[in-house]
């Protein structure tokens, strides 16, 4: 589905349910659109504030929520960019976070993206 309506505490366990199928909630991101007003955009986990300031966790889902913020507000090429530039690091595989096997960091992580949206941009 691209899109499912359902009153909030459905909708969140369906998000759930999606997150672990996808490959878990650092790689979720979540968009409450309003079509008639202000639109919220998440990584699905929230903050995670056990994990505040330990930089481990993986930083895909808040990257790719701005994207979606971006497509939403007009701005498909740029969203368009993070999501290759997203989907570029993970076919790379030299870049991974713990909940992704690996031993990189948030900081690492989101640095292999923006590295990589520069390279697809020259």
């Amino acid at each position: 589905y691209s899109v499912i309506v359902a009153p909030n505490m459905f909708g969140e366990m369906m998000t759930h349910i999606g997150a672990v199928i996808q490959g878990g909630f650092g790689m979720a991101a979540s968009a409450n659109i309003n079509p008639g007003g202000i639109s919220m955009f998440q990584p699905l986990h929230g903050s995670a504030p056990n994990f505040a300031g330990k930089n481990i966790v993986n930083p895909i889902a808040t990257i790719w929520a701005g994207a979606l913020m971006l497509d939403t507000i007009g701005e498909a090429k740029s969203s368009s960019l993070i999501m290759k530039a997203i989907e570029a690091v993970l076919k790379e595989g030299k870049c991974r976070t713990q909940d992704l096997g690996g031993l990189n960091s948030t900081s690492e992580m989101g640095d292999a993206i923006v590295n990589k949206m520069i390279d697809l941009c020259e």
